[in-house]
């Protein structure tokens, strides 16, 4: 069987978690009645078997022949139509399986894209983590489930309308006894959802721990902190572990019921049936069909039981999915998108008063470094201001367009899973000699020689077997490798030593030759390099000009590109 996930996932109805699962099901409309279909067929001919075994039971006793081979041909014909269905459910519950949770993975990650750099601050880490590795399954389930708790549910009604037709006491009996074996198990199922959901909330804010831990390792062995944090996080560890225990204890109990109370019952009716056997007001191919459907009705009975609970959990985690699917982004496109010259343009941010003049290399010294950040996400549009491109407001840009032609790279950008040459030139651009000039300016070209596959090495989990200068040199480079039409850099030599900082800063200039460049550094080494270098404090330009000029003319530049107060 293959399986292919939409092209187009379509726009959920994230009005509430039940909603969404309805918008699930009728994305999928075919497959998902085709289901149901099968499923209540499957059911009901194995609710009709124990009707033709009684049947022929019934003709073997008169001893007549006929009865007998005609019923057991039924029973035939019912085995091999509840065989076909059932392979066909199966099929077709695999499909809505895997099309409502790989549907709702191309949501989570289309939301993600959306809300961009938004994202770590409106939701945690963990929790998205846990949408795609743990929620998913949960709505595959709650719409894979569907199609046999239906089948479950007319199975019993079918057998009920059997029974009673053939001793209305009995038939009470059976009628009367599901619900109640019902509502008994369902008094486990609202407390174990209840420990689930704890349990799930608990485990997306471990998950968000270990990766904070991760990212941050090297900082923290640095500073002494790794084992307090890992004593804290092994305590977290075991306390979600034992929750973990609790649950496990309602669930085995939840399954315990399932198979004690329906085994209870069918002794029950069984020992009714043979006393109305023996005193003849049933016959014996009817005590047989009586057994067998109290047998069969533990199948349906646990369909019905696990359909609640799937369909409960789904529910649960298709809330979590709308809780991030609402969410909206803190940029969105002008309703009347505006349009810009192509070419480069000259970059204002007027609230600090810096222009970037088209082509050039321009770096800029704040006496606060959180200045240069803020007037960078100013200018990259990642917060809202009056920044204009062409002398248009950047908000009055498509977003698209704004980071098509402006790319902003920082140290909070990370390295991806997968082969480095992919990492470095994602959009497969196929320019070797563009790609060896990056390396060559960002000084990365030793890092790539010493891997046992060079550029066909494949890259860890956030580069993680790179030390934080290698990182950092590799992200540079890839920025230069997207060759954007204006380039704004934030420290991107913090982490290297002074050599290597030499090296990027004599090879940076050239490689951006004709495009715009800014780079935020307090490194004389890179503003030596710098066409124009600006000076900012308080959030302000202050001076400009060449670095050597204003560190002869400036004290404060020079206080803070020196390292040593004024």
């Amino acid at each position: 069987m293959r399986f292919s996930p939409a092209g187009d996932p379509g726009v959920p109805d994230d009005r509430s978690a039940t909603r969404y699962l309805i918008w699930l099901a009728g994305r999928q409309k075919l497959m998902f009645g085709a289901g149901i279909l099968l499923g209540v067929t499957w059911m009901v001919a194995q609710a009709l078997m124990p009707a033709a075994v009684g049947r022929a039971v019934d003709g073997l006793s008169r001893r007549d022949d006929s009865a007998l081979l005609t019923w057991a041909s039924v029973l035939l014909g019912l085995g091999v139509l509840q065989a076909v269905a059932g392979v066909l459910r199966h099929q077709c519950a695999v499909r809505n399986w895997l099309a409502a949770a790989y549907r709702t993975v191309q949501l989570t990650v289309t939301a993600a894209n959306r809300l961009g750099a938004a994202l770590p601050r409106r939701v945690a880490t963990g929790e998205v983590v846990s949408i795609g590795t743990s929620d998913i399954n949960q709505i595959g389930h709650a719409v894979d489930i569907t199609a046999r708790g239906t089948g479950a549910l007319v199975a019993i009604v079918t057998v009920a309308v059997i029974l009673l037709d053939a001793s209305v006491p009995l038939g009470l009996v059976v009628v009367l006894g599901v619900p109640v074996l019902m509502a008994v198990v369902g008094l486990l199922i609202r407390p174990l959802h209840r420990q689930q959901h704890a349990y799930r909330d608990a485990e997306g804010k471990l998950t968000t721990r270990a990766g904070d831990i991760v990212s941050g390792l090297r900082v923290l062995r640095g500073v002494g902190g790794e084992p307090v944090l890992s004593a804290r996080y092994q305590a977290e560890s075991q306390a979600l572990r034992a929750h973990g225990v609790r649950v496990a204890r309602v669930e085995s109990l939840l399954e315990a019921a399932q198979v004690l109370l329906p085994g209870a019952f069918l002794v029950l009716v069984t020992w009714l049936a043979a006393r109305f056997a023996l005193d003849g007001r049933i016959s014996p191919g009817q005590l047989v069909a009586f057994y067998g459907y109290t047998a069969f009705l533990v199948s349906p009975l646990r369909q019905l039981t696990e359909a609640v609970d799937k369909l409960t959990r789904g529910h649960v985690a298709a809330r979590r999915v709308v809780r991030l699917l609402q969410l909206t982004p803190e940029l969105v496109d002008p309703p009347r998108p505006a349009t810009v010259p192509d070419g480069p343009g000259e970059l204002v941010d007027v609230e600090s008063g810096v222009r970037l003049p088209p082509g050039r290399f321009t770096a800029i010294a704040a006496t606060v470094p959180e200045d240069a950040v803020a007037i960078v996400d100013r200018l990259g549009r990642y917060v809202d201001s009056d920044a204009t491109l062409h002398g248009v407001p950047l908000r009055e840009l498509p977003l698209a367009t704004v980071r098509e032609r402006i790319l902003v790279a920082d140290n909070d950008a990370q390295l991806f899973t997968g082969p480095l040459l992919a990492e470095l030139d994602p959009h497969d651009r196929g320019d070797r000699a563009a790609l060896d000039a990056a390396l060559r300016a960002a000084s990365a070209t030793d890092i790539v020689e010493a891997l046992p596959d060079g550029l066909d090495s494949r890259v860890a989990e956030r580069g993680r077997e790179f030390s934080g200068g290698q990182q950092q040199r590799l992200r540079l480079a890839r920025a230069l490798v997207a060759a954007p039409e204006t380039l704004l850099l934030v420290e991107p030599t913090s982490a290297v030593d002074a050599h290597t900082e030499a090296r990027i800063a004599a090879g940076l200039g050239a490689a951006r030759a004709g495009r715009t460049t800014l780079v935020c550094t307090t490194s004389p080494l890179l503003l030596g390099h710098a066409d124009n270098v600006i000076f900012v404090e308080d959030g302000k330009v202050v001076a400009e000009g060449s670095h050597a000029h204003l560190y002869d003319s400036e004290p404060r530049y020079r206080a803070t590109v020196s390292r040593v107060e004024s």
